[in-house]
């Protein structure tokens, strides 16, 4: 049975029988990936705690037909232990997770802009280098631009203008002009776009 190695971070798990585990990883090299974890749910598994959201681990799989069977796993960092700790940035990394596995649909399609993404960001988040909504907040544009969904910040989404952009409506698309914003649209600063523009670039 063909096998594979790769390292990868738990986006979610789900209950399978009564004791494997459904196990969605979003790996470097292989995407996101939907393996089955047998046994791990008894006490005595050989698993152990390592196969739960947050967990940055290094897998072996036998490859299945719709599911790939974990072998072996390795922690490199244990994320969630450390983010339990703080409740506002175990929410952000719960939003991190979500985000990543929304904008990851595809299975097996390596995006590895993403996975380094987050990586960094659930990274940043454990050692507290900036606030939590900080981290967050670059996160989300970050990711968002990566798979394709950058808010236009430089000038007016309906009509180009690049002098007035003292609205956003992110369902638009970007910044809006006072001549062609839509109900829905706020207010927004030019301090505030130069920050989102600083987080573009990283």
């Amino acid at each position: 049975m063909p096998t594979y190695r790769d390292e990868g971070v738990v986006l979610r798990t789900h209950r399978l029988g009564e004791a494997d585990r459904i196990i969605t990883v979003f790996t470097r090299s292989h995407g996101k990936v939907r393996t089955v974890a047998k046994g791990v749910r008894r006490t005595k598994s050989r698993f152990g705690a390592r196969l739960e959201p947050f967990f940055h681990i290094d897998l072996q799989c036998h490859i299945g037909r719709n599911l790939d069977t974990v072998t072996e796993v390795a922690v490199l960092h244990a994320y969630g232990s450390v983010l339990a700790s703080h409740w506002p940035a175990w929410t952000a990394g719960q939003v991190m997770l979500e985000t990543a596995d929304k904008l990851t649909s595809e299975e097996r399609e390596p995006q590895p802009a993403q996975y380094r993404l987050l990586v960094a960001a659930l990274n940043s988040l454990s050692k507290a280098e900036h606030d939590a909504d900080l981290i967050l907040d670059a996160y989300l544009v970050r990711a968002c631009a990566v798979g394709g969904y950058a808010p236009a910040i430089h000038a007016c989404v309906v009509c180009g203008d690049p002098e007035d952009r003292g609205y956003f409506h992110m369902q638009s698309g970007g910044v809006m002009c006072a001549a062609c914003k839509v109900p829905g649209a706020g207010g927004v600063s030019e301090q505030t776009l130069d920050l989102m523009g600083a987080l573009l670039v990283g």
